[in-house]
C-alpha cells in the first residue's frame, strides 16, 4: 500500500505543478481560508484512485469531508490534496500533497510529496521513514538554544492568547524559528533533520496524518503539550528530534 500512495501522492502532485503559476479560480472557506481549483482537482484525482484500488475503504478528505461506502471501514485513507493553499495561490512555492493511510486507528503508510522539489517523504509502520527512497533520521541536536523551530500560524491565532508567548519564547530559547505555510511540509522536514521541533495548534488530521508517521519512524517523538500521547484528531501537537521534546514541553508549558 506504500507504494500505491506513493504514486497516488505523484500523480496529484503532478496536477498541482501544471497549474501551479496560472491564473486559477480561488475562493474563500473561512475569512482567510482559500480554496483553489487546483485543491478540488488534486482531491479528485486522489479519491478517484483510492475508489478505483480499493473501494470498500474510507476516506477523509480536507475538501469533500468524510465519505465511506459500505465494508471494511477499519481502513481509512487521510487526504489533503493540497496543503498550503494560500502559499500556492500567492505563488509561493511552498506546498505538497500529503496522505496517509488508518488502520484501526492507527497509521500505518503517510506520503508527502513537494512536487516543486520533487522530493517525495514515507513512511511505513515499522519500517522507518525514505526522503526519494533513502532512509531519513531526525536531527541530532540535544540543546533548544542550538535548535532551529519551524510553526505555524493558525488562522484564528489572535484569539489564542497562549500563541504570541509561545512563539516569543521560542524565539528567545531557540536558535531561530521559522513559518513556511504547510504544516506537512514543516513535519517532514523535522522527520528528515531539516528542523529540530515543530509546534502548532488548531491543525486537523489531515494536516498531521502522515507527519506523524514521519517523524515517529525517522526517530522522533511527538506528543501533546503536556506529553500526554497525542490523536491527529485532537491539536495541539509537539513533535521533534526526541532530545529535545522536555524543553521544548517547558515553553509551551
Amino acid at each position: 500500500m506504500l507504494n500505491f500512495a506513493i504514486e497516488t501522492a505523484r500523480e496529484a502532485g503532478q496536477i498541482l505543478l501544471e497549474k501551479f503559476g496560472r491564473k486559477i479560480n480561488i475562493s474563500k472557506k473561512g475569512d482567510i481560508d482559500l480554496v483553489t481549483e487546483a485543491d478540488l482537482a488534486s482531491e479528485k484525482a486522489i479519491i478517484e484512485r483510492i475508489r478505483s484500488h480499493y473501494p470498500k475503504h474510507a476516506i477523509l478528505a480536507e475538501e469533500s469531508g468524510a465519505s465511506s461506502i459500505e465494508g471494511d471501514t477499519t481502513w481509512k485513507w487521510i487526504i489533503d490534496p493540497l496543503d498550503g493553499t494560500t502559499n500556492y495561490a500567492h505563488g509561493y512555492p511552498c506546498f505538497c500533497v500529503t496522505l496517509a493511510l488508518e488502520h484501526d486507528g492507527e497509521i500505518v503508510v503517510g506520503v508527502t510529496f513537494d512536487p516543486t522539489r520533487n522530493e517525495i517523504f514515507a513512511a511505513e509502520k515499522g519500517s522507518g521513514a525514505t526522503l526519494n527512497n533513502k532512509p531519513i533520521r531526525v536531527s541530532e541536536t540535544e540543546k533548544l538554544s542550538e535548535s532551529l523551530i519551524i510553526t505555524g500560524f493558525p488562522y484564528d491565532f489572535k484569539q489564542r492568547e497562549n500563541f504570541a508567548k509561545h512563539l516569543t519564547d521560542f524565539l528567545l530559547k531557540s536558535r531561530g524559528v521559522r513559518r513556511d505555510g504547510s504544516a506537512a511540509i514543516d513535519m517532514a522536514y523535522v522527520a528528515c533533520g531539516r528542523f529540530d521541533g515543530f509546534w502548532e495548534e488548531g491543525l486537523h488530521a489531515w494536516d498531521v496524518a502522515a507527519g506523524v508517521l514521519l517523524i515517529e519512524e525517522a526517530g522522533g517523538r511527538v506528543s501533546y503539550y503536556d506529553d500526554s500521547k497525542f490523536s491527529i484528531y485532537e491539536p495541539p501537537i509537539c513533535a521533534d528530534n526526541g532530545l529535545i521534546h522536555a524543553e521544548m514541553l517547558a515553553v509551551l508549558n
